[in-house]
């Protein structure tokens, strides 16, 4: 998850890019890596139903597709950091959205924490680099990263990390494609932008997501997403793009500490297979 943080700085150096072609060519190249990973070991194949490929389309169309034009989009409108701060409420969205699907009531202790990553986000957004607009745009991100962890859930078991973020990539790449005329030929520094977005944030940290979904389960994963607004910060006083403020870093620390906070109990019954998800053997992918 610090690899995703790191995004929103690396998005902002291809905002001159077409805003759908610029994640087309980045899942295109990460789809590529992860089949032919998946290709080398001769993994067997694995039967889609229409119930499947639907749970394949559906992350790949919110999770990929909508959250990377959320995040291009709203990194004309705030900074990097503000951004970061935001997507960072995950683990505590997972927390919260988690046992209402299984009819459970939300731990007060996570209760008390969203609270704490509430007002860091509100102090990166209200005192920090970030317009009401490009708060809005965030939390639309953040809406596609929260669909990108709960609808791949009931596919880790029959498909494997592996697959479930190969497919996703491939079928987002083809939702963004809308013909040539969203491509052009990009400057060397995009194109070291798309092949860092390619390799390492989308095919590695793909990959690392889900099997850490897999075997942690959603609450308990969803810790590690405290690292986004780490990553963001660190990332964009790296390139250059500006000294953040106070704000920014006292909203990150809070998201931080609300997440420590939140995630410090056991998270009983979080395991992927469990909630009404039959659990069915996992080909070794």
């Amino acid at each position: 998850m610090l690899l995703v943080g790191t995004s929103a700085a690396v998005s902002a150096t291809i905002a001159d890019y077409p805003v759908l072609g610029g994640p087309a060519l980045r899942y295109a190249l990460a789809a590529a890596i992860l089949l032919a990973v998946v290709r080398h070991r001769r993994s067997p194949r694995a039967g889609l139903t229409p119930r499947d490929f639907l749970f394949l389309l559906a992350p790949a169309a919110t999770g990929l597709a909508g959250f990377n034009i959320f995040l291009v989009e709203a990194t004309r409108h705030a900074g990097p950091a503000m951004i970061g701060t935001v997507v960072g409420a995950l683990p505590i969205v997972l927390a919260l959205v988690g046992p209402l699907t299984e009819r459970r009531r939300p731990a007060a202790r996570t209760v008390g924490a969203g609270a704490v990553v509430t007002l860091g986000a509100a102090v990166a957004a209200g005192l920090g680099g970030g317009s009401p607009h490009g708060v809005l745009l965030s939390l639309g991100a953040l809406v596609g990263e929260v669909a990108f962890s709960l609808l791949a859930l009931p596919l880790l078991p029959l498909l494997g990390p592996l697959r479930v973020a190969a497919y996703p990539a491939a079928l987002a790449a083809g939702i963004l494609l809308e013909g040539t005329d969203s491509l052009r030929l990009p400057t060397l520094s995009e194109a070291a932008a798309f092949g860092y977005l390619g390799v390492l944030v989308t095919a590695t940290a793909f990959f690392l997501w889900y099997d850490a979904l897999r075997r942690l389960g959603a609450a308990r994963a969803g810790l590690f997403a405290g690292l986004v607004p780490v990553g963001a910060l660190v990332t964009t006083v790296a390139l250059g793009l500006g000294e953040e403020g106070l704000a920014d870093v006292v909203g990150a620390l809070l998201v931080a500490a609300g997440v420590v906070i939140g995630l410090r109990q056991p998270a009983p019954g979080d395991v992927t297979g469990r909630a009404g998800h039959p659990v069915r053997r996992v080909p070794r992918a």
